[in-house]
Parts: C-alpha cells; structure tokens; sequence
C-alpha cells in the first residue's frame, strides 16, 4: 500500500508543479486552490508512505516521479523543448526509480 500512496503522492506532485503554471504567480483563485490541495494531497501521502519506505527511497522516488512526469507534461502542454539529450536524461531518473522498487524490501 505505502508504493501506491508513493506513486499517487508523485502523480499530485506533478499536479501541483504544473498548477503553478496557471496560478501566475497565485493570482488566479482556482487554478491556486487546486495547486494548494495538490501540494497538500501530494505531502500527507508521501508522509504515509514514509511510515513504512526508507526515507531516501520515498523521497527519491516522490521527486523524480514529480521530475519525470513535470518533463513531459512541460513537453506536451507547454512546446518545451523535446530533445534526445534531455529524453535521455529522464530516462535515467526512470531507471533510477525503477531501480530503487526493485532493490527496497
């Protein structure tokens, strides 16, 4: 339970990183709300899952889910740029993501 409470803790860290986007600087009321309950949901589900994952694995794999999803979602809604380098090197955060699932108890 604590991976999937990890895994959805990183999918509203993407949801707030992109919110700030369209708050413009928390000047938009909704667009800031969202964010603000995004960031919320996003730091009481990482919490719970550091009940039971080690520290550095949760926060390790929080972020780079957040870091991850915020690229590509920056690349399809935003025109961001898309190039191999820069693909390349997400795909090493996934493999470190991967990585820390497959070597945690």
């Amino acid at each position: 339970m604590a991976w999937i409470a990890l895994v959805v803790a990183g999918v509203f860290e993407v949801a707030w990183a992109i919110g700030l986007k369209y708050t413009e600087g928390f000047t938009r009321t909704w667009p800031s709300v969202a964010t603000l309950a995004a960031m919320f949901a996003s730091i009481v589900l990482l919490a719970w899952a550091m009940k039971t994952l080690p520290v550095g694995t949760a926060y390790a794999v929080w972020t780079g889910i957040g870091a991850v999803g915020t690229v590509i979602l920056g690349i399809v809604l935003f025109g961001e740029a898309a190039t191999l380098a820069r693909l390349a090197c997400v795909a090493l955060i996934v493999v470190g993501i991967v990585g820390l699932r497959v070597l945690t108890d």
